[in-house]
């Protein structure tokens, strides 16, 4: 358990959980400020399997999709933080705007997104047995905690 480094080892490592009976999720975003939203939605993608590996936006992948301001917190404290919590078994950075080649490489035999997400808009889904879309509990993100910290502290 852990970070996986590089997409072969990402293969072999779900190619042996497969292998050992193990229904692999997989789920992905940016993480940056970690919230009970992100909490409760990777609590719930875990349920629907036995392992749960996550794809987290590098840092050049999130200014890439969110601008120059974007992170908040850098990638290897919100992989360090990923990990702390007991619903995560992996964690995989990548570069790219979207996580295809980590989705080729994993295969899941659960894919999972946001109930946000269409289905024909969830990149990745032909290589995965099922795709779960998650409803969110929490009215929460990391833009709306920018905005309420801005709000209260810069008088924006």
């Amino acid at each position: 358990m852990g970070l996986v480094e590089g997409l072969d080892r990402l293969r072999e490592l779900s190619e042996r959980l497969r292998s050992e009976g193990k229904r692999v999720v997989f789920t992905n975003g940016c993480f940056d400020i970690l919230h009970a939203g992100h909490v409760d939605y990777l609590e719930r993608a875990k349920s629907l399997g036995d392992v749960l590996i996550v794809g987290v936006n590098s840092d050049v992948s999130v200014r890439k999709i969110k601008g120059d301001k974007r992170p908040i917190v850098p990638e290897e404290m919100r992989v360090r933080v990923l990990l702390g919590l007991k619903a995560v078994d992996y964690v995989v950075l990548f570069d790219e705007e979207t996580p295809l080649k980590v989705i080729e490489a994993v295969r899941p035999n659960v894919l999972v997104k946001g109930a946000d997400w269409p289905l024909e808009k969830i990149v990745g889904r032909e290589f995965a047995d099922e795709v779960v879309r998650i409803p969110f509990r929490f009215d929460i993100s990391t833009s709306k905690i920018v905005e309420r910290v801005v709000e209260r502290y810069c008088g924006g």
